[in-house]
């Protein structure tokens, strides 16, 4: 799966985050640290949500557009 991520460059490194995915951030001292931390964090979100929704039930809903 493909999420859209948003890299932001300080000057501490890059900071990185998954709009998709609310609270889902990570950050590193280059690009392509940053880019591999992410992916970490992206795995473990979604392991959580797993975890968090275990007996839940899941909808699927469609709003029309205006």
């Amino acid at each position: 799966m493909k999420y859209i991520t948003i890299i932001h460059k300080s000057r501490y490194g890059y900071d990185i985050s998954v709009p998709a995915l609310p609270g889902c951030h990570s950050q590193g001292k280059t690009k392509k640290e940053a880019l591999k931390n992410i992916q970490d964090a992206i795995l473990a979100y979604i392991a959580i949500s797993r975890e968090e929704l275990k007996g839940t039930e899941v909808k699927e809903v469609e709003v029309a557009s205006p």
